[in-house]
């Protein structure tokens, strides 16, 4: 790819924000798009869920697609398509149209998050690609970090269909990155032969334990981060009384600590196999959850459930990086392939299991215990089914050129 490397990283984080973006940014409307269309808490869930059902879905189509077609093109279809299902958003009538609307602007926002991984594995090998995909998740990060708070802000002087107004113009702005990539994807590495094509690479990614164990424990994982995303809005704003710009900006916070998370990963790369690190980082993860139940449980006082979630956040950030490297290994003639198959299972399951969460009660007891559930689950996948205890990449290459 053409341009500085860290040029390359800031154009290619920028395209894989379209899930936080979709989620984050009307996070703290939440509470009032539910009021004002006159559906119940967990019907504006559902309205997450749907955006986390294209993403997962719209992967599995696109990535295969990539690898026939080329990187870019996917990619422009899918930004001018997300822009457009997030002005329809902004005009919904009701939950019922708002939810469909946002399962098309899922779809659509699923391009740029398959395609950027799927160039990453076309340029890089190793542990390499393992601190790429870290550094990526600390410029991908500032998404969650800021879009919560500029909600927030915005909700000052507009209301969630604003905020909807907003995703459009920013898609629009990532247009421009889209047109400053060059193609990744070699001709000569592009599969032809359709529908069987296509089947035969997700038989052979399927077939690796490696990738099963790490899809299902970065799956697994992911039901966490989504529990917390759909479930802290209620938890925070209806059971600890902050207002949705307070919401916004400890929801920041904490989205801080999901870029430390994998700047510390990039950093213990350095010295450490991403084979070596994934499933200690899944036990500290399990710990810090565990950790924020019995604050939940013992219902603590804001200044120290907040402490105890942050180090959850955080922990969480450390391990997937390693996941996604050693998941798509053994795979470059199947990239997009196996990219879809990680990502859709992560939102595939985080989108169907995480309103389970709030069945009971949207309550902090709800939401950390659901947390600390997939934590554990994630931890299994990759100690007993992807058991990365020994060398399975190639890492002579250890070094990479974004001089970080």
């Amino acid at each position: 790819m053409n341009g500085p490397p860290r040029t390359r990283l800031l154009l290619l984080g920028a395209l894989s924000t379209f899930g936080p973006l979709s989620i984050d940014l009307y996070l703290p409307a939440l509470p009032a798009l539910a009021h004002q269309l006159r559906a119940s808490d967990d019907a504006a869930q559902w309205s997450i869920s749907a955006c986390m059902v294209g993403l997962a879905v719209g992967q599995l189509f696109i990535g295969p697609l990539s690898d026939r077609v080329g990187r870019k093109r996917p990619l422009v279809v899918g930004v001018v398509t997300y822009a457009v299902a997030s002005l329809l958003c902004a005009a919904a009538p009701s939950i019922a149209v708002l939810v469909v609307l946002r399962l098309v602007q899922g779809l659509a926002g699923s391009a740029g998050m398959v395609v950027v991984e799927a160039m990453v594995r076309d340029l890089y090998e190793g542990r390499r690609m393992a601190r790429i995909l870290s550094l990526l998740m600390l410029v991908g990060g500032c998404a969650p970090v800021f879009a919560p708070v500029l909600g927030g802000q915005l909700l000052h002087v507009t209301d969630w269909r604003g905020l909807f107004v907003v995703l459009a113009a920013i898609s629009a702005a990532l247009l421009l990155a889209v047109a400053a990539l060059p193609e990744t994807l070699h001709p000569g590495l592009r599969h032809a032969g359709g529908l069987r094509r296509v089947r035969a690479g997700f038989r052979a990614v399927v077939r690796d334990r490696l990738f099963v164990g790490c899809a299902l424990g970065s799956g697994i994982g992911g039901i966490a981060l989504f529990v917390y995303i759909s479930v802290s809005p209620f938890v925070l704003e209806g059971g600890y009384g902050v207002s949705p710009q307070a919401f916004a900006l400890i929801f920041g916070v904490n989205s801080v600590g999901l870029v430390l998370g994998g700047w510390c990963n990039a950093l213990l790369l350095r010295r450490r196999a991403p084979e070596r690190l994934l499933v200690v980082e899944a036990l500290l993860a399990v710990v810090t959850s565990a950790v924020t139940l019995v604050a939940a449980l013992c219902h603590a006082p804001l200044e120290v459930f907040l402490p105890a979630l942050f180090a959850t956040v955080l922990t969480g950030g450390m391990a997937s990086p390693n996941a996604t490297a050693l998941a798509l290994v053994r795979h470059p003639d199947n990239a997009g392939t196996a990219v879809a198959l990680l990502g859709g299972t992560g939102f595939l399951l985080g989108a169907l299991i995480a309103p389970l969460a709030s069945l009971g009660g949207a309550s902090a007891i709800a939401m950390t215990c659901g947390i600390a559930v997939a934590r554990v689950g994630s931890w299994l996948a990759y100690a007993f089914v992807a058991r990365p205890g020994r060398t399975v990449v190639d890492h002579s290459r250890a070094g990479d050129d974004v001089g970080l």
